[in-house]
């Protein structure tokens, strides 16, 4: 199976930008996107094949996600029962035969860090979800998580140390996380493997001199981590600032 995920910063200036001309040639089992930033009846995308789930953030033009899958889930949840994070659209859940399927977008801590004490009060909710549904199926977590885990993950890490995104209050949930039973599909393949990011500043030439940020992920539950056949970071595809994530699993 082939799955993949895109902060789209906007789906409809993404569909304008070459969005759907992607969609077709991946040809995934499961797209998710992350900060749709629109409202119900502001776009209909026709995917053939594909059932469609959107999770709009009450804010117009603000947060959002979705998910397309071929394959109907035998349930679909979203958030995960607070107020705030409903109202922001961020999380959808599907539930298949052998594992749950997560999209999120997490909170950014904001540059001035005033948003840092609810985005790590969102990560101990996040865990403790998670950490409660891989007890019944594995689950397969994947979005914009907004921050880089690693020194490895960013191009200039002691510049950034402290900032949004890179605290070690954020790196440490991220740790927390993954010391509960779950793998980064990308580190776990590729541990060695650097200059590979999937966001970049809009600043002149950032992009084009590769001074990104890899904070998308496909995070796995341990119990599929040999499952894996290879996670990919599609940083050729243009129309957002952050490019596709892509993991291939049996599943």
């Amino acid at each position: 199976m082939k799955l993949v995920s895109w902060n789209v910063n906007g789906i409809r200036a993404c569909v304008k930008k070459g969005f759907l001309d992607y969609f077709y040639a991946v040809d995934a089992d499961v797209f998710c996107i992350q900060e749709s930033k629109m409202q119900e009846g502001q776009l209909t995308l026709e995917l053939e094949g594909y059932y469609q789930y959107w999770n709009y953030a009450l804010r117009k033009g603000y947060s959002g996600t979705a998910v397309f899958t071929k394959k109907k889930p035998l349930s679909v949840s979203y958030g995960l029962g607070y107020n705030e994070e409903e109202a922001e659209g961020r999380i959808i859940t599907l539930e298949f035969d052998d594992y749950y399927l997560i999209t999120m977008y997490t909170p950014n801590s904001k540059r001035d860090l005033s948003r840092l004490g609810e985005r790590l009060e969102w990560e101990e909710n996040v865990r403790e979800y998670i950490s409660t549904l891989d007890q019944v199926k594995p689950v397969i977590l994947c979005g914009d998580l907004n921050v880089a885990h690693q020194e490895i993950d960013l191009k200039n890490p002691k510049s950034n140390k402290g900032n949004s995104g890179f605290t070690d209050e954020e790196r440490e949930k991220m740790s927390l996380l993954l010391d509960k039973g779950f793998v980064d599909s990308f580190r776990y393949l590729y541990p060695e493997k650097r200059d590979v990011y999937s966001w970049w500043s809009y600043m002149s030439k950032v992009r084009e001199r590769n001074i990104g940020w890899r904070i998308d992920y496909f995070i796995v539950s341990n119990k599929l981590k040999d499952r894996l056949k290879d996670s990919q970071v599609h940083c050729d595809i243009m129309g957002s600032d952050h490019c596709p994530v892509c993991i291939e699993i049996d599943l």
